[in-house]
């Protein structure tokens, strides 16, 4: 390819949308280019709480349409990718001061059957005693959800589009894009200089949308506004056994859920925070930290302070401001705003959520080229062609291909590569084959798969959007791998593998 390329879709912005319709675009067979600025879900797709959920807290604000929509994803996505995306069960504890429990239950039957459930189960009652919450909880309500690994769920997309023909590009920001003269075709040009064409542009930024319209001038009147809202996590260590999550009502009305997190710690999240600085550096701050420490105690028999938490992550989440006063209260719905004012069509995404990413792509490729070959339903993202789609199966018979492997290696493997695992371990017969252990398990041939067919050139792409090994390594595992990927060339765009 010469410095010059021609394609019929550029996508802008490498998080979960921009993945997401580059795979959607290319596997209906157009020329795609995606250009991310940073790595990919190197922002807010990389900062979720790790929920693929209808959102039960939206039936408060009325948005039913939108929970419809996410529940019924909720159960396509655990079909498409059953190595990263797993069932989940929660715990609501009924708050006399709070939410009455005849609104719980109402909210519950209404998330049990605003769309069909074929995988998770109903809700129920329950009792909690011998819970590790405090004493004053006498009942509670089960539920089910997903959970996901967020980054590797982006990841998985970007392969799919290249594999299908897509060029994905990392550390490319988009710094032109102008229409060109001919009135069909876009002009785009990229911070290393290179430059081409599009037919079409997807604008999926994220918290920078309007930052590259306002910065081409592509922006209008009608141009719909962004709230940004920053969203915060804490990691401490375990804090109860149990495979079961907790969702927590606040005296707020805000809920924060307590998640059991990589074997040994409990996620806690998230906080709503307006935001009007750079969404690049986003972190914690103090108001939060003590937020989320309160509303853990608030119900936790177990106490912890600031001095528990191991590691925290903020991400800014980039809402279509409808002009509601409160953050919580912000539409978590999307909308797709497609602009021929400047000859060539120009779609920008506003708003939006992991769980209906899926869903959005396929809307977005349908008022891009007008057919509708509908098709990522129903083809699992890489790895997940796990018979039918169950997981503990896989697992046990990978243990039993791998006997020579421990069974926590084969368990990580498998959660988060699926049947592309075996491109990992290849002939190995034993550990000491897949090369040196820089740590935690992360040896040298899972090393240069990430580098070869996954994009990553940093010790943080590798630790904490990769792979979640960072929580398990400590320094030393850093400075070996930053010292091993400086000896190894970066592959920076990809085609089909």
């Amino acid at each position: 390819m010469g410095e010059q390329a021609t394609y019929d879709l550029c996508v802008i912005g490498g998080g979960i949308n921009g993945a997401g319709i580059a795979r959607d675009a290319a596997g209906r067979g157009l020329s795609v280019l995606l250009l991310e600025q940073g790595d990919l879900a190197g922002a807010t797709s990389s900062a979720s709480t790790k929920l693929i959920h209808g959102g039960l807290r939206y039936l408060e604000y009325g948005e039913f349409g939108l929970v419809r929509h996410a529940l019924a994803e909720r159960e396509v996505l655990l079909n498409l990718a059953p190595h990263i995306i797993s069932p989940m069960r929660f715990i609501l504890p009924h708050d006399k001061g709070l939410r009455p429990a005849w609104m719980i239950r109402l909210g519950l039957f209404l998330y049990d059957h605003l769309a069909r459930r074929d995988r998770l189960p109903g809700s129920h009652m329950m009792d909690l005693k011998d819970s590790p919450l405090k004493d004053r909880y006498k009942k509670g309500f089960r539920y089910a959800d997903c959970w996901v690994d967020d980054a590797r769920l982006v990841v998985l997309n970007a392969v799919d589009a290249a594999a299908r023909g897509a060029d994905i590009r990392t550390r490319t920001a988009c710094i032109g894009l102008r229409a060109h003269p001919d009135g069909q075709n876009w002009d785009i040009t990229m911070q290393d200089g290179k430059t081409a064409t599009a037919r079409m542009i997807v604008n999926a930024a994220g918290p920078w949308v309007r930052q590259v319209l306002d910065e081409a001038k592509l922006a209008g009147s009608e141009t719909p506004g962004v709230r940004l809202v920053k969203g915060s996590h804490i990691i401490v260590p375990r804090q109860f056994d149990g495979d079961d999550s907790y969702i927590l009502q606040q005296p707020d009305k805000r809920i924060v859920f307590a998640i059991p997190y990589e074997q040994d710690f409990t996620l806690i999240g998230t906080t709503d925070v307006e935001y009007k600085d750079d969404p690049a550096k986003t972190e914690i701050d103090e108001n939060e930290i003590n937020y989320l420490c309160t509303a853990f105690n608030h119900s936790f028999e177990k106490q912890i302070t600031p001095e528990d938490i191991i590691r925290t992550y903020s991400g800014v989440r980039p809402l279509l401001d409808d002009g509601d006063d409160s953050a919580s209260a912000v539409t978590r719905d999307y909308r797709l705003v497609l602009d021929h004012s400047h000859g060539p069509a120009l779609l920008s995404v506003f708003g939006g959520k992991i769980t209906t990413y899926r869903h959005l792509a396929e809307e977005a490729v349908d008022l891009l080229c007008g057919n509708h070959q509908h098709w990522t339903a129903a083809a699992p993202l890489p790895g997940g062609d796990i018979e039918n789609a169950d997981f503990e199966n896989f697992v046990a018979a990978q243990t039993r291909k791998y006997q020579a492997f421990p069974q926590s290696l084969i368990r990580r493997y498998a959660g988060s590569y699926g049947t592309k695992m075996d491109e990992i371990i290849g002939t190995a017969k034993t550990v000491d084959a897949l090369g040196t252990d820089y740590g935690g398990g992360l040896h040298e041939a899972e090393i240069r798969y990430l580098i070869r067919h996954e994009w990553a050139q940093s010790a943080d792409d590798i630790l904490w959007r990769r792979t979640k090994l960072g929580l398990h390594t400590g320094p030393e595992t850093r400075e070996r791998l930053e010292n091993f990927l400086r000896s190894t060339p970066p592959m920076s765009s990809r085609k089909a593998l």
